[in-house]
């Protein structure tokens, strides 16, 4: 009588009976055997795990680099003033607005410009003449203290002109013996007061509005202790231009053409410094 065979080959795979050998499905129904199914990701047992690589394993144990800190605009070691123009007048906004300003920045050192310069300076205790000199820039970058070699700038002396000043002085000289007419600008033959402000400053790259109550309005007011060169002096419905001492180029109404002479009566001074 034949026996039943209780020896099985050797390598044969064995199936396990019951509920733990039953085929496990997974998430897209295929069956699988002594795995086990996240999801529809098949993992393996530690034996089978496949070995990182080493770029993977060098990003895993690598520190996470640092967060960078925040950036502040540096300036460049320039003066810049009202009438500036370019990519330092840029980072000077920028970093204004830091300062708590809300100016556009579009590289044009104009009059809101000019005015958050003051603002700064005045909050700061430095000279308040609007211009971004090696102090004003110091205490922007941070430092407090001059950029451009050891020390702090002295404050301008009275009555003293930078280049731009200064060229607006020349650009009216320039155009002494010019007979007055009201509403012209009119080179080498005819001005009014307002007409030859503005072509004398044009010629240092500033644009002022065309008439005289625009181009005071769009000024700061300053005593005459304060004014220098290239500013603008006023009386009610004339200005002229300030030449330094008690002199003023003008094109007035009486002589009837641009002169330089004696400032009288009581006018005010306007700065676009």
């Amino acid at each position: 009588m034949a026996q039943n065979n209780t020896h099985r080959a050797i390598g044969r795979a064995v199936t396990p009976v019951g509920t733990a050998g039953r085929a496990l499905r997974g998430a897209g129904g295929a069956a699988v055997l002594g795995t086990v199914v996240i999801g529809s990701t098949l993992l393996a047992g530690p034996a089978q795990a496949a070995p990182a690589t080493p770029a993977v394993a060098a990003q895993a144990s690598a520190p996470a680099a640092p967060a960078p800190a925040h950036a502040t605009s540096t300036l460049a070691a320039e003066k810049l003033r009202w009438g500036s123009q370019g990519a330092s007048v840029e980072q000077l906004q920028s970093a204004l607005n830091e300062q708590g300003a809300s100016l556009a920045v579009d590289g044009k050192f104009g009059k809101l410009t000019h005015g958050a310069v003051k603002d700064f300076q005045r909050t700061h205790d430095l000279q308040i003449d609007g211009v971004v000199g090696p102090e004003t820039r110091g205490a922007l970058n941070g430092s407090g203290a001059s950029i451009s070699g050891g020390g702090t700038s002295a404050p301008a002396p009275a009555h003293s002109a930078t280049n731009s000043q200064q060229a607006i002085v020349d650009a009216a000289r320039s155009q002494i013996g010019a007979s007055y007419s009201w509403g012209t600008s009119n080179p080498g033959v005819s001005f009014d007061c307002s007409g030859l402000s503005s072509y004398a400053y044009a010629q240092a790259g500033i644009d002022l509005p065309r008439t005289s109550s625009q181009q005071v309005a769009a000024g700061t007011t300053v005593s005459k202790s304060e004014a220098q060169p290239g500013d603008l002096v006023v009386w009610p419905g004339h200005l002229g231009i300030y030449a330094g001492g008690d002199t003023v180029i003008d094109a007035g109404r009486s002589p009837g053409a641009v002169t330089e002479r004696t400032i009288w009566g009581n006018p005010t001074f306007v700065t676009f410094r």
